[in-house]
C-alpha cells in the first residue's frame, strides 16, 4: 500500500504537461457553455458534457503521441513534413483563436473582479494583465505549469462544493446521460460550445510544447497517458459535470430570459443559499486566471518555433513577446457587452479550426517514414477520425446557427470565412495524408 501512494504521489509530481491544457480548457469559456446548455436544456445534454472530456482526452493523446516520437514542436514537424505554408496556416488559425479567446477572457476575469471586489474594469485589467507580464515573463513554463496545477484543482474544488449544495435531480441528470440528437439550432449551438471547450485547436497545439518543456520522450508514454487521465479525464471532467449539474439543478426554474453569469449567480442565492453563489463566482473567477496564464503562452510559443526561437525566456525574443501579448490583453475589457454569451461564440469559433487541426496530427502520427515503428494504433487513429467527423459536425452546426437567418453582422461573417477556410484546408489535408499513406505502400523504387 505504501509503495503504491508513493508511485500515485510522484506519478502527481512529475505530471504537468496536461494540466497546462486542462487548465486552458477548464476556463471560463466552458463555462459560459455549460452554463448557457443548462440553463436551456436541463439535464438533456449530460451526455455531451461526458462525451466532451473523453473526447478532449482522446485528442490530447493524438497530440501527446506526435510529440513524444518527435521531440519537436507541431509547427516545426508541420514544417519539415507538410511544408512551410502549412505551418504558417497551424500558426495563423491557432493565433486568432487563442487571441480572440484572450481579450474576452481578460474582459470576464475584469468583470468578475469588479463584481467581487468592486472599482473598474480597466483598472482590473490592467492589474491582471501586470501579474501574467511579471509572472509569465519572469518564470516561463514551470509558473504556467505549476499555477495550473494548483488553480485547476482549486476551481474543480469549488464547484465540486457547489454541487454539494445544490438539490440534484439524479435520475434525470442519470437519463440525460442517454445520447440524443439535438432538435433545434439552439441545441446545436450548445453541443457545439460544450465541446468547444475540451477539443480546440489551441489544447492540440499547446500540449506539444508543453511535453517539449518538459523534455518528455517516447519512454515517458505510460506517464504522460497518466498525466492525461489525471487532469483532462479528472480534473477537467469533473469540473465541467460539476458546472453541468449546477446550472441544469437551478437555472431552467429561475425564469431567466438572457443568461450572464451575474444573473447566474444571484440565481442560486434564493434557491441554495450565499455560500453556492460565492462558489460560483470564485470559480469562475478562478477559470479566468487559469485560462489566461497557458493561453498568453500559446501564441508565443508557435511564433517561436515558426521562426527559430528558442522557446524560454532565456530568449529575450520570446520574453518579450509573452509580456506583449499579457500586456494587450488588458484591452479586453472594454469590449461592449455581456461576457458570458461573447464566450460560447468565442468557444464555438475556435471549434471550426478543431477538426483541421485533428487532421494534422492524424496525418503526421501516421507518417511511417517519420514515426516508424512508433506510429499511431488502429484505435489511436480511429478515435482520431471519431474525433474529427464529431467536431466537424459541430462546428457545421455552429455556423449554420449563426447564419440562418442571414448573415447579419461582422462575427457572422467571420464565421462563414473561417468555416469555409477550414473545410478547404481539413479536405486538403485529409487528400495529403491519404496519398502519403498509399505511397508509403509502393515498393521502393516504384
Amino acid at each position: 500500500m505504501q509503495g503504491s501512494t508513493r508511485v500515485f504521489t510522484t506519478a502527481i509530481r512529475r505530471g504537468g504537461p496536461t494540466w497546462v491544457a486542462g487548465a486552458i480548457a477548464a476556463g471560463p469559456a466552458t463555462m459560459a457553455a455549460l452554463v448557457t446548455a443548462g440553463a436551456g436544456a436541463g439535464y438533456r445534454l449530460m451526455w455531451v458534457v461526458v462525451a466532451s472530456a473523453v473526447l478532449g482526452a482522446t485528442v490530447q493523446w493524438l497530440s501527446t503521441h506526435v510529440a513524444l516520437v518527435t521531440e519537436a514542436g507541431i509547427v516545426g514537424t508541420v514544417d519539415d513534413r507538410l511544408g512551410q505554408a502549412w505551418g504558417w496556416m497551424v500558426v495563423g488559425v491557432t493565433l486568432v483563436a487563442a487571441g480572440v479567446a484572450q481579450l474576452i477572457i481578460m474582459k470576464t476575469l475584469a468583470d468578475i473582479s469588479v463584481t467581487i471586489v468592486g472599482g473598474t474594469a480597466g483598472t482590473w485589467a490592467l492589474v491582471w494583465a501586470g501579474i501574467l507580464a511579471v509572472g509569465l515573463g519572469g518564470g516561463g513554463y514551470r509558473i504556467a505549469e505549476g499555477a495550473a496545477k494548483l488553480l485547476l484543482a482549486m476551481v474543480v474544488g469549488a464547484f465540486m462544493l457547489s454541487v454539494l449544495v445544490v438539490p440534484i435531480d439524479l435520475p434525470a441528470a442519470l437519463a440525460g446521460g442517454i445520447p440524443r440528437a439535438p432538435t433545434s439550432l439552439t441545441a446545436l449551438a450548445s453541443v457545439a460550445g460544450i465541446l468547444g471547450g475540451a477539443v480546440h485547436i489551441t489544447l492540440i497545439t499547446m500540449q506539444t510544447y508543453t511535453i517539449r518543456a518538459r523534455g518528455w520522450s517516447i519512454a515517458d508514454r505510460r506517464l504522460a497517458r497518466w498525466d492525461i487521465g489525471v487532469a483532462m479525464l479528472g480534473g477537467f471532467g469533473l469540473y465541467s459535470v460539476a458546472i453541468y449539474l449546477v446550472a441544469a439543478a437551478v437555472l431552467p426554474s429561475a425564469g431567466l430570459t438572457e443568461v450572464t453569469a451575474i444573473r447566474a449567480a444571484e440565481a442560486l442565492g434564493p434557491l441554495v443559499g450565499p455560500a453556492a453563489q460565492s462558489l460560483f463566482l470564485l470559480g469562475l473567477l478562478g477559470a479566468a486566471v487559469t485560462t489566461l496564464g497557458g493561453n498568453t503562452i500559446v501564441g508565443p510559443l508557435l511564433v517561436a518555433d515558426k521562426l527559430g526561437w528558442d522557446a524560454s525566456i532565456s530568449d529575450r525574443r520570446y520574453r518579450g513577446m509573452v509580456v506583449m501579448v499579457a500586456l494587450l490583453s488588458a484591452g479586453g475589457a472594454f469590449i461592449e457587452g455581456a461576457f458570458l454569451p461573447l464566450l460560447v461564440i468565442v468557444l464555438a469559433f475556435g471549434l471550426l479550426g478543431t477538426p483541421f487541426m485533428i487532421a494534422v496530427v492524424l496525418v503526421i502520427g501516421t507518417d511511417a517514414e517519420l514515426m516508424q515503428t512508433d506510429r499511431m494504433g488502429v484505435r489511436a487513429v480511429v478515435g482520431g477520425l471519431v474525433a474529427m467527423v464529431i467536431t466537424g459536425v459541430s462546428a457545421g452546426g455552429f455556423v449554420w446557427s449563426r447564419v440562418a437567418d442571414g448573415v447579419g453582422g461582422p462575427i457572422d461573417g467571420m464565421v462563414v470565412a473561417m468555416g469555409v477556410l477550414m473545410t478547404l484546408s481539413t479536405a486538403a489535408i485529409v487528400r495529403r495524408g491519404l496519398q502519403q499513406r498509399r505511397q508509403s505502400r509502393l515498393p521502393r523504387g516504384a
